[in-house]
């Protein structure tokens, strides 16, 4: 039970126009384990941040978060010869419905930022990792505080004889937050994650948001059938930076802003890791993601799905 790369790249959902406008940058950074890391940003041209660009491909990513190709194209098929919809008006409609679906049960800023981090997570583990998604965690309205359990994402790769499995967590803070203890919550999140998310596949699903070709992947791997198999761990913590980013120049203002992440990772406090269990430390992936006047970014972002 396996996919090529080539079978596996088509089953990514659509980046490229996202990516247009994020900044990114992978390398070794002072902080356990020692391989390289992500950085990335809001992409700046020439001395603009493309702040609003960013915000609205994002968010032109959330039907593809929601629904598979082939789910998409069944639920507009059904509109247009059961409603007498055009093409186009069906199109309108399904995004519609996919904005509702959109963990729609919470607006409070937690949720907000817990969205907004999901949504970011959902598109780089696929850029950076070549990894699509898999699981997802069953929206549980009834009961929000259950919300917050569980890992953001499920992703999964196959590569040199094995099925790769990448749990990913978003930590997301727009209030002026150390970077110290939002990365020591990420990472104690994510090692937590990985110690119990067996126990919880129960609370996750595929049904929707998956192609006809992943899904006895995904039974498989609930069902513990997947062999042989290698999880790794990625967390990304997007933060409301307080640094001035400054340059007189697009490459002088990129060069400022890794710097900003290259110090806050130099002052992470190491003992945050001494309770992971060293043979599981190499297999942490970061991506590091600051973020200017988040707050304000986040209200773009809950302005454009409607909330």
């Amino acid at each position: 039970m396996e996919l090529s790369p080539e079978k596996l790249k088509l089953l990514r959902s659509y980046t490229d126009a996202m990516m247009n406008h994020v900044y990114w940058v992978r390398q070794e950074f002072d902080i356990v384990p020692k391989k390289d890391h992500l950085a990335t940003c809001i992409n700046w041209v020439d001395l603009q941040e493309f702040r609003n660009e960013f915000c609205e491909e994002l968010v032109n990513t959330i039907p593809e978060w929601i629904y598979s190709n082939k789910k998409a194209k069944d639920i507009i098929d059904k509109m247009i010869t059961e409603e007498g919809r055009s093409d186009r008006n069906a199109q309108s409609a399904l995004r519609q419905v996919t904005f509702q679906k959109f963990k729609n049960s919470e607006t409070e800023e937690i949720f907000l930022q817990g969205q907004f981090g999901e949504l970011v997570l959902f598109n780089l583990l696929q850029v950076f990792f070549d990894a699509v998604p898999l699981l997802r965690k069953m929206p549980l309205t009834t009961s929000a505080n259950m919300e917050r359990y569980g890992a953001d994402a499920i992703h999964y790769n196959f590569s040199d004889g094995k099925h790769l499995i990448y749990l990913g967590e978003a930590k997301a803070y727009s209030s002026k937050y150390q970077f110290n203890s939002a990365f020591k919550i990420a990472v104690e999140s994510i090692h937590e994650n990985f110690t119990n998310h067996r126990k919880e596949l129960k609370l996750y699903i595929y049904d929707d948001f998956l192609d006809d070709e992943l899904v006895p992947i995904a039974k498989a791997y609930k069902n513990g059938q997947l062999n042989p198999v290698e999880i790794h761990l990625v967390s990304i913590v997007l933060y409301n930076e307080t640094n001035k980013v400054t340059g007189a120049s697009e490459l002088e203002k990129k060069k400022s802003i890794l710097s900003i992440v290259e110090d806050r990772t130099q002052k992470v406090d190491k003992t945050i890791f001494d309770n992971v269990p060293p043979e599981l430390l190499p297999r942490f992936n970061y991506i590091f993601f600051p973020l200017w006047e988040m707050a304000e970014l986040l209200k773009s972002f809950q302005k454009l799905i409607g909330k």
